[in-house]
């Protein structure tokens, strides 16, 4: 499918996400892979979880299923997808993550819910060891309760350090209302970064990349990290400090590999 920030541009190619993810996991063998996130809508959760055990059996523990509810209304309608309203979005995934977990688990299995209906469908082998399942989204009221209740990770995208903070309180109350271990859920940040040996260089990289510069939501003072090696270091460590393990990045000098080598130089180095 089209990411979200570069609809507007059919001109640029763009790779379906389980395909390619399949190519990669047995092209690089001492990596793992996951997706952020797969849309629940296009594909039935049951066939879904099929997949994701067939891939476990040829690359075991290091795929992540990441899922998320869905939002792109008009990426739905293009496809032929129907677009339900958010609360349907998120029953739904709801109903699909117990779905896939049934089928890594149990022999046969059985679900009738509001939006799908399983009547003894078999996912021979298991996946060992089964994948982590990732939600993605940060709404308040609905998924961070669906993170709660079923995920074993959960990412939201483009959040400054404050709103990250508010999401955890979110997150820490419905795990107390469903009784789950708020601890045993990994927390990940998903985020723009903009690196160069100067402050000045990185804010230039900023300003004149498209990705930020058409969505207000991706402000160069907002949730974009910018800065050199140390700052950016920084600024990373109170994301750790509230509890994060992992970051997923996208560098705002793309296609140049000059911000990612210096962060695996720099920045990585200090933060381990």
């Amino acid at each position: 499918m089209i990411p979200w920030a570069d609809w507007r541009n059919l001109d640029i190619d763009n790779l379906e996400g389980w395909t390619t993810i399949n190519y990669l996991i047995g092209a690089f063998k001492r990596l793992s892979f996951g997706h952020i996130v797969l849309c629940n809508s296009y594909r039935n959760p049951a066939l879904l979880a099929k997949m994701a055990a067939n891939l476990s059996l040829f690359a075991p523990g290091r795929f992540i299923l990441g899922i998320g509810a869905g939002w792109k209304k008009d990426e739905y309608l293009s496809y032929g997808y129907e677009f339900p309203d958010a609360s349907a979005r998120i029953e739904a995934l709801e109903e699909a993550v117990q779905i896939i977990r049934k089928m890594w688990t149990e022999k046969a299995v059985y679900f009738r819910g509001r939006y799908y209906n399983i009547a003894g469908a078999y996912c021979f082998p298991k996946p060992d060891p089964i994948p982590p399942i990732m939600i993605g989204g940060g709404g308040e009221k609905l998924t961070l309760k669906a993170v709660a209740s079923h995920a074993d990770w959960w990412n939201c995208p483009n959040l400054t350090l404050e709103e990250y903070r508010r999401k955890l309180d979110v997150l820490k109350n419905h795990c107390g209302k469903v009784r789950r271990d708020y601890e045993a859920i990994k927390k990940t940040w998903l985020g723009c970064i903009s690196l160069a040996e100067t402050r000045d260089e990185a804010l230039r990289i900023a300003a004149a990349n498209p990705f930020v510069t058409r969505e207000t939501r991706f402000d160069a003072m907002h949730a974009t990290i910018i800065g050199t090696p140390e700052q950016v270091s920084q600024r990373l460590a109170e994301f750790i400090d509230l509890g994060v393990e992992y970051f997923i990045f996208r560098f705002l000098d793309f296609p140049s590999m000059k911000g990612t080598e210096l962060f695996t130089e720099k920045v990585a180095e200090e933060l381990r």
